[in-house]
């Protein structure tokens, strides 16, 4: 997939030259970015084709958000309102229609002769899976439209969050931007990124780690209880949802110390397990057990890819329209947007 992030990241900066010197709205540019990336390598599209898929994703998303906690109460969600209901069937009715129209063309494809199989992409192995002969390892219309949903939207939306937190963490610390700089050019020199060389990059590995603890895209997860369990003094019966709030022991002082709101990536300098003292649940960013981000490699190597590549030909610091507002919707957002200024690093540029 590397080929494919890159050939997307050169896209975005050849369209950027222009603006260098000038000011950037880097969060809605990154979801342009990340919105093409999980588009060429799970569908083998682009963004323009999935264009429509994204902004019903992102209602849905929305809607869901904002009735998340009436739902789990029956007598709050007789308050939900008749228009959000309404929406969200229409949503997830015309989300299905796109989808069954990409699947189709793959069908035709291999009906027609074009092609000898669906694809290896992610959208082909599902396919592949919906034409499984074998019952047990067979997959339903409806969890291929669902898996499809999942990947676009958790593909794109969290990786957005998570990029342009860490271009803003690194605006302001100008420091650690240069440190990772020299780290990049140092394994790649003026070369594009390439995969065995990527989990080199130690120093960025450290500032992506405290940037997902202090801006981690989602600050919970959603659990049901299987069984009774008790944890310590707490009985917890079976069938009850909870909501595990990540972010709280992220931000722990007894956990991390005083300095917890400081950016301060030197603590994962040994790694994830010295930094949390050998307790998992302290940093789980990408969830934990079975059930951690079945995305989370991808993720980060999209990421590394991405700076690297912003960190060879740009400076960057913070643009002084800057208004810092974080807010949750769905994932952890900017609510007026991260401007920055960039400055080529090229004189000639």
């Amino acid at each position: 997939m590397t080929p494919a992030v890159i050939a997307s990241v050169e896209t975005m900066l050849e369209k950027r030259k222009g603006y260098v010197g000038k000011e950037i709205e880097v969060f809605e540019e990154f979801r342009l970015l990340t919105s093409e990336v999980i588009s060429r390598t799970a569908f083998g599209s682009s963004y323009l084709e999935g264009q429509k898929i994204f902004y019903m994703l992102s209602r849905l998303a929305i809607i869901a958000n904002r009735n998340l906690f009436k739902t789990r109460i029956p007598w709050i969600s007789k308050l939900l309102k008749p228009a959000d209901i309404l929406e969200s069937e229409e949503l997830s009715n015309e989300i299905q229609g796109c989808v069954m129209k990409m699947i189709k063309k793959r069908e035709d494809r291999v009906v027609n002769g074009e092609a000898d199989s669906f694809g290896n992409d992610f959208l082909g192995l599902l396919v592949n899976a919906y034409h499984d002969l074998d019952d047990k390892n067979k997959l339903s219309l409806g969890d291929l439209v669902d898996e499809c949903k999942t990947f676009y939207l958790a593909g794109q939306d969290t990786v957005n969050s998570l990029l342009a937190w860490t271009v803003f963490l690194l605006a302001i610390h100008g420091d650690w931007q240069e440190k990772a700089r020299r780290e990049v050019i140092d394994i790649f020199g003026n070369q594009n990124p390439h995969p065995e060389s990527i989990v080199k990059l130690k120093i960025m590995t450290m500032i992506i780690n405290e940037t997902l603890r202090l801006y981690g895209p989602a600050n919970g997860l959603m659990r049901k209880v299987g069984r009774e369990v008790q944890t310590g003094k707490l009985v917890l019966p079976a069938n009850i949802d909870l909501y595990i709030a990540n972010v709280v022991p992220q931000h722990d002082p007894q956990l991390w110390g005083d300095d917890v709101h400081l950016f301060k990536p030197e603590r994962f300098a040994e790694g994830i397990a010295k930094a949390t003292n050998y307790n998992a649940a302290v940093f789980c960013p990408f969830g934990i057990g079975p059930r951690s981000c079945v995305g989370m490699s991808f993720a980060t190597m999209e990421i590394k890819i991405a700076l690297s590549m912003i960190l060879q030909r740009c400076t960057i610091s913070l643009s002084l329209a800057y208004v810092h507002s974080p807010i949750s919707v769905v994932t952890v957002q900017p609510e007026h947007g991260i401007q920055v200024i960039l400055k080529s690093l090229d004189s000639n540029v």
